[in-house]
């Protein structure tokens, strides 16, 4: 997801600005969008950051899935079909925005921006008062708010369900928030204790968010309005599907592809030539599944793989002051999903595509 590029709109308007306007008008307006321009770019670097970090985040949760993530489905505008793997992108991305804004307010590192301590002093339950440095959630949220929701633009049901999964993502930075307290008092007996809000590590939000994307919902819209061709009746439509979906839960459109089979039209890459993990220690069980997952059940058979790898070994130091080391040979494994010698590579009905 890219940023707008306010700062060459700003070089295009001022070159037409100085061509049409007196140079006191210039200047005049210099004073006004240099702030401006500075907080754009100040809060592009976070932006930029957070969606990296994403991205990266979309791609851990379905490392050994037969949809991981690919790079084509981080480009939200490139998204050809609203699945719920589109949901979860959007989410994610506007989960790492809004954490990233919301983590460099509280270190200081954004300028007007720190800690929320609108509530420091009041009760905050029984026991315990508001105090320290909470995390502010509110600016991370309003701002990533602004960047992340300007690429929707239009007012059909796809762009009305990208919102609705932006908030549930900013929604999922809230819910996953941890309370941290201290203890006051003579040899911290605790007779006060107060206590403030800090963001959970970013694999909290992911794990949080890969259950909603297991439980999204298709949206269900009335097509009769829809093909009304009445905005009014369209937009009633979506509100009215939108009304019954809590704003936490992840909604999709249209239902997956078979990710099993290419198909770069519905931005499916298959699953031939995919690595998984036969057998190893502490593996996961989305690895510990990876061959059945996308070789087996996706007719295709796993083919073991050696490649030779050249590296230094036996290394010594000799006085003064070299170090030799000798040129080592060891082969390397790893499985892969491969067609079926003879085989149509048929698909086998088990397991959700």
């Amino acid at each position: 997801m890219q940023p707008l590029n306010f700062s060459a709109v700003l070089v295009l308007f001022l070159c037409c600005l100085f061509q049409l306007s007196s140079a006191w008008y210039v200047l005049f307006f210099l004073s006004l969008s240099l702030p401006l321009l500075q907080d754009y770019l100040t809060y592009a670097k976070s932006v930029q950051v957070g969606t990296q970090i994403g991205v990266d985040e979309c791609k851990r949760q379905f490392a050994w899935d037969r949809w991981n993530c690919p790079d084509s489905a981080t480009q939200l505008k490139g998204l050809k079909r609203a699945t719920g793997e589109t949901a979860f992108v959007h989410a994610i991305s506007s989960a790492g925005v809004m954490y990233t804004l919301t983590r460099n307010c509280s270190l200081g590192e954004l300028e007007n921006c720190g800690c929320d301590g609108s509530k420091n002093g009041k009760l905050g339950g029984r026991g315990w008062l508001w105090g320290g440095c909470s995390a502010n959630v509110e600016f991370g949220e309003r701002i990533s708010k602004e960047y992340v929701d300007a690429e929707e633009t239009g007012q059909d049901s796809r762009a009305a369900v990208n919102l609705h999964n932006n908030a549930a993502g900013r929604l999922a930075v809230k819910d996953t928030m941890t309370r941290i307290c201290r203890c006051h008092g003579m040899s911290e007996s605790c007779s006060v204790k107060t206590c403030w809000t800090q963001l959970s590590d970013f694999r909290a939000v992911g794990n949080y968010l890969r259950i909603k994307y297991s439980h999204a919902e298709k949206l269900d819209i009335d097509q009769k309005r829809m093909n009304a061709g009445n905005s009014a009746d369209i937009q009633g439509a979506i509100m009215d599907a939108l009304g019954s979906i809590a704003q936490s839960e992840l909604i999709y459109l249209q239902d997956s592809p078979d990710y099993c089979r290419k198909n770069a039209s519905l931005g499916a890459h298959g699953t031939e030539g995919r690595e998984c993990l036969l057998h190893g220690r502490g593996l996961t069980q989305g690895e510990r599944r990876s061959c059945r997952r996308l070789c087996h059940e996706c007719g295709l058979r796993v083919e073991e793989k050696r490649t030779e790898v050249m590296s230094s070994c036996n290394c010594k130091f000799h006085w003064c002051c070299k170090v030799h080391c000798e040129d080592c040979a060891h082969v390397t494994v790893k499985h892969v999903c491969g067609r079926k010698d003879g085989g149509d590579g048929k698909r086998r009905d088990r397991g959700p595509k």
